[in-house]
């Protein structure tokens, strides 16, 4: 049986290996394994919601029939991507789920994984109470074995409530917190099926250093690396069990890495934990470079060798070090630069913070894509799905626990957050992307104490080698902290380092954002991408390197090895509750919409290409709309050693070459001065009619050849809507939850985005989807903004055709014509529970809707013959306006 699974898991690598690449998530902590006894469920499809208190409702009998009908992530409300300032909805909540569990589960542990809900909460089955929760970050999990009900329909029910409530972290009420408490159960929720001999759930079990699967590492080189298993294994069978826990570890390719088989013994109703090591020869070592990860394969067998629970977990074999001033070490050898990337808050636009699993991976990869390696999660643990993302592209994290500028001297309070701490540890500790923990309150004046007490925890629950904890420079109890946040010394004298510490090693865990003060937050880095041309340049090198003392990519470039790095606030726009105004400093937009920023950082990832699931590789971007309030000068961001720049067909090339340098930012921002000039535009398209003569190409070379290129045309008449999916090559999930980003741009008759154009763009979906939001939140229709408007598709529970049509909001004969894109939704990736009945009334369209015909392809065509015969008559006009002139 074990050379079955096995070839089962070898034929999944074979089969996967000339496709585009689709992510996995784990459930519960976890990779099913086939034939291991253990199944998985997900329990997200069709939930009964209500906003607002329901007395009774835990009752099984209690009448939700007027309650709509949801699926998770659900985040209560659908809202405008302007949604900061506590627009969204603070209060109760409650959820039921109607389902008819299958028999053949009988007998079996039955346990519902909530990965998170909002605030605080309650969990019910057929009106009793399994568990309560405080906390809005980290797994909810009940034992649903002894409440079901096998003869017939079972009622889960779940109350929830992201007021504010300073008994537990964050604590901070919403209309002062920088951030947002988006409700409900915004995470995905499994049902998971196994023996009453089972790998217990680390969450669930609360053991110390314990419970599950806890794997670390010992003296790793490219040599050799000790791999340490530890599993906790729990009998609740009437009798004892003797058997075999098996831990197989595969390569990449699917080849074995090793084998251990060790004999136990579970007395009945006790727990056993099993410890065994390994010595892996020439490892295949995890690096933000080449983050290459292991399968672990875990089963427990019988005598008879049947396997009786079992699971996959990908493992990535790596040394994480911080050693004062001599820096950040990875896999015994100094790491050869500094560490830059971002922190990331969880939502998104429309959605807020109920994000499907591939949202989460897309980010990874775009921040990735970005030549970023290092994310902070800001200011709580993110979804798994993230740090599974971030596993397999290559970016270390920060892991934080919840808290943000608050305190509260309440018993309650700290051991609320310790127990956050713990479970944190239990549920991130077997990720290869851990880079660092960080326990204590961001911001936040506690007592020194604590600071001490949270990194004892962590070394409590993770007390092998390779462990860190990081902490502010100036908190209260810094000194507990090898680890200390700070600005470098070449920063802002305000906020820089006074003083260093040879035993210290610093990183910068926010840097970027220069407010005019605390109450307006006006900043050269927050910046709109529909603010244009001038403002996402003056932010590109506000974080490239300003004329200013301050901390930027330059100045963190220019550090000694002792300060590792930084990450910047912000990678997207993202909403706040104590300001009107969303954080507006991301370098991506809140449906992840590049600005200028993304490729200055891009940029300054190295320019060798290599065969990654991120993109890597030489390039060079034009950061120049060519419209007629376009700067002359011309800026452009490239990584390559020569660009060269053309302005029109026959014109005139500039040359940059890259300054051999010993410190500073890799690649600097080129400037090409007194370039561009519209009147040339002008004179070529009009005198001379050589409109598509008028460009700016960039070339990137590298040893003197051409490696990359992009071309700029000027923007002409709007003619058309251009569609595309924002996917990353991702397929989107049958599964009623999950959701991808189609555009739609103004383009004129090439292609040519119009980026100076207000128009709004309706929106209507035929087939298997449905379009997230309505009129009432400005999503659709959406207004155009720097030439495009964005919607986001949800699948439905059945897989097929997707087809999304886009035309401006009025129509009409001189109006560019309708566009439209077809994609395809593919099975869910777990079987699912919910009713079929229920799961019907589900609505196929969201939010306030404006009355649209839906257009077939004839109508489509007939608009582009209506289009192309208004273009013919307008010659005559345009002559007529040659012939006269100009109007003066």
């Amino acid at each position: 049986m074990k050379k079955l699974i096995t070839s089962l898991w070898l034929l999944l690598v074979c089969l996967t290996a000339g496709a585009a690449h689709q992510p996995e998530f784990s459930t519960a902590g976890f990779f099913q394994l086939p034939q291991s006894g253990r199944e998985v469920f997900s329990m997200n499809p069709a939930w009964r919601f209500h906003k607002g208190a329901a007395q009774g409702a835990e009752d099984p009998g209690f009448d939700d029939t007027r309650w709509t009908v949801v699926s998770l992530p659900h985040g209560i409300d659908y809202l405008p991507t302007e949604a900061s300032g506590c627009v969204n909805y603070q209060g109760e909540v409650w959820y039921r789920k109607h389902f008819t569990p299958d028999t053949r589960l009988k007998g079996k542990k039955l346990f519902l994984h909530f990965e998170a809900i909002m605030g605080k909460s309650k969990v019910y089955l057929n009106g009793r109470l399994l568990t309560e929760h405080f906390g809005g970050y980290l797994p909810v999990v009940a034992d649903l074995t002894d409440a079901i009900d096998w003869t017939g329909e079972n009622v889960l029910a779940v109350w929830a409530d992201n007021s504010d409530d300073p008994t537990y972290p964050p604590g901070k009420a919403q209309d002062v917190l920088d951030y947002t408490y988006f409700g409900g159960i915004y995470r995905d929720c499994w049902l998971v099926s196994h023996d009453r001999l089972h790998i217990t759930d680390p969450n669930f079990e609360d053991v110390v250093a314990g419970g599950g699967l806890f794997v670390s590492y010992d003296q790793v080189s490219e040599a050799s690396a000790k791999v340490r298993l530890q599993l906790h294994v729990r009998n609740e069978r009437s009798s004892a069990f003797a058997g075999v826990i098996e831990f197989e570890l595969l390569r990449p390719d699917g080849s074995q890495a090793a084998l251990i088989n060790r004999t136990f013994t579970a007395k009945a109703g006790r727990t056993v934990t099993v410890d065994e090591s390994v010595v892996l020869q020439q490892p295949l070592l995890w690096s933000p470079e080449q983050p290459q990860l292991y399968n672990l394969l875990v089963r427990v067998r019988d005598k008879q060798g049947q396997v009786i629970d079992g699971y996959r977990r990908r493992i990535g074999v790596r040394s994480v070090e911080f050693k004062g001033k001599d820096g950040f070490w990875l896999n015994g050898k100094p790491y050869g630069s500094p560490l830059i990337g971002a922190n990331r808050h969880q939502d998104f636009a429309v959605v807020g913070n109920a994000v499907p699993n591939s949202l989460h991976w897309r980010d990874a990869k775009k921040l990735r894509d970005a030549g970023l390696k290092v994310i902070r999660n800001a200011h709580c643990p993110q979804d798994p799905a993230f740090m599974d993302a971030c596993d397999e592209l290559g970016l270390f994290v920060l892991d934080n626990t919840p808290g943000w500028q608050f305190w509260n001297d309440a018993p309650i309070f700290a051991q609320r957050v310790y127990s956050d701490i713990r479970n944190l540890v239990r549920r991130d500790r077997n990720h290869a992307c851990l880079w660092m923990w960080e326990p204590i309150l961001n911001e936040t004046w506690y007592p020194a104490d604590f600071a001490r007490t949270t990194r004892s925890i962590v070394e409590e629950e993770y007390p092998y080698p390779y462990c860190y904890s990081g902490c502010d420079a100036t908190a209260r109890g810094h000194e507990y902290y090898d680890i200390q946040f700070s600005h470098p010394a070449n920063a802002d004298k305000k906020w820089a380092l006074k003083e260093s510490n040879p035993r210290i090693t610093y990183f910068t865990r926010e840097w970027g954002d220069n407010v005019d003060d605390w109450s307006s937050h006006n900043s050269p880095s927050r910046v709109a991408r529909n603010w244009g041309e001038h403002a996402m340049l003056v932010q590109a090198r506000h974080y490239a390197c300003p004329p200013y003392p301050y901390t930027s990519y330059d100045a963190l470039y220019r550090t000694p090895r002792q300060h590792v790095g930084g990450c910047l606030w912000h990678s997207f726009d993202h909403q706040r509750g104590y300001h009107p105004d969303p954080f507006y400093g991301g370098i991506m937009d809140v449906f992840r919409q590049p600005k200028y920023s993304y490729y200055l950082f891009q940029s300054q990832r190295p320019a060798q290409q290599e065969d990654r699931l991120f993109q890597t590789g030489p390039m060079v971007y034009i950061a120049h709309e060519m419209t007629p309030f376009s700067p002359a000068d011309v800026t452009v961001f490239s990584n390559c050693e020569e660009v060269r720049l053309t302005y029109n067909k026959g014109g005139k090339t500039f040359t940059y070459r890259k300054p051999v340098r010993q410190e500073g930012m890799p690649s600097p921002v080129i400037t090409f001065e007194g370039v561009y000039d519209f009147m040339i535009d002008k004179y070529m398209s009009m005198n001379e009619k050589k409109q598509d003569e008028v460009f700016f190409l960039a070339e990137g070379l590298v040893d003197g050849k051409v490696v990359a290129t992009h071309k700029v045309c000027p923007a002409r008449r709007p003619e058309k809507l251009l569609l595309w999916v924002d996917n990353e090559q991702t397929e989107l999930r049958a599964d009623g939850s999950d959701a991808v980003v189609v555009v739609a741009a103004v383009a004129d008759r090439n292609g040519n985005i119009k980026r100076l154009n207000n128009d709004y763009v309706k929106f209507r979906v035929e087939g298997e989807g449905r379009i997230l939001g309505g009129a009432d939140v400005l999503a659709n229709p959406a207004p155009v903004k720097w030439g495009t408007a964005p919607v986001l598709i949800q699948s439905t529970l059945r897989p097929g055709t997707i087809k999304v049509t886009a035309s401006v909001l009025f129509e009409g004969s001189q109006m560019p014509v309708s566009g439209s894109v077809e994609l395809v939704s593919v099975p869910a990736a777990h079987p699912q529970v919910y009713s079929a009945a229920e799961a019907a009334l589900i609505p196929s369209v969201t939010g306030g809707v404006l009355s649209a015909t839906l257009k077939s392809a004839a109508d489509l065509e007939a608009e582009q013959q209506q289009r192309d015969a208004a273009n013919q008559r307008l010659k005559e006009v345009e002559q007529q306006q040659q012939d006269f002139g100009e109007k003066k």
